[in-house]
């Protein structure tokens, strides 16, 4: 075992699919390319690096595709124009555009559901919360809310049809954390994904229908700007 716990085996998978990475840069293939077959080969769900630990598959469904990028793009150094790496990790704008298709193909069958799994649990998820939290303040006036935390309780209300602290509590008392101290970012996004199975199980689906129309018309209409 590794001082952080990975087999020895682990870490040799990991340098190897790195290595392919950075070979098939080196041999002319374009780097996004490279980056999704590398994806698809990714041996690990959860890594420690340093004293910065990536968590890649989230509940064992969710692929964080942006921290194996992450991962990958760091190891690669100038073998990837800087200001190409800034832009696909920082605003999500690949080099290239691609068909889901092709990414599908690139990435095989299970890590592009995996990677669906987090478009619509996390990042779909997330602007759920953002546009009812626009919708909220709006509307904050005629409704009497004072503070940021009964904006977010309303916030939560609308969607989940309970307060934010009372999700959280669930959530970690499910994963077994701490409900003292900060949560951490990876958190954070698990907190994102086990809401999505929440409203899953408990929403009829002509509302989960809307709130997800809801969601991706937030995404375009913000991502236009």
């Amino acid at each position: 075992m590794t001082a952080n716990g990975e087999t020895s085996a682990t870490v040799l998978a990991v340098e190897e699919v790195i290595g392919l990475f950075k070979a098939d840069i080196t041999s002319g293939k374009n780097w996004y390319l490279a980056l999704l077959g590398a994806v698809k080969n990714w041996p690990v769900s959860e890594e420690t690096v340093g004293d910065q630990t990536y968590l890649y598959i989230i509940s064992g469904e969710a692929l964080d595709m942006l921290q194996i990028a992450e991962r990958l793009l760091k190891a690669a150094g100038n073998l990837v124009p800087e200001d190409e790496k800034m832009a696909f990790l920082f605003h999500n704008k690949p080099p290239l555009v691609l068909t889901s298709e092709k990414t599908k193909e690139l990435l095989g069958d299970k890590r592009f559901g995996q990677h669906l799994n987090f478009f619509y649990g996390v990042t779909a998820e997330e602007a759920l919360l953002q546009a009812i939290e626009e919708e909220v303040r709006k509307e904050e006036g005629g409704l009497n809310l004072h503070n940021e935390v009964q904006i977010i309780d309303e916030t939560y209300r609308r969607i989940y049809d309970v307060q934010q602290r009372v999700l959280l509590h669930q959530f970690r008392k499910e994963k077994g954390y701490t409900s003292s101290g900060s949560t951490t970012l990876e958190q954070m996004k698990e907190f994102s994904y086990w809401r999505f199975k929440h409203r899953l199980q408990h929403c009829e689906k002509p509302r989960i229908a809307s709130d997800t129309k809801k969601a991706l018309d937030w995404m375009r209409k913000n991502a236009a700007r």
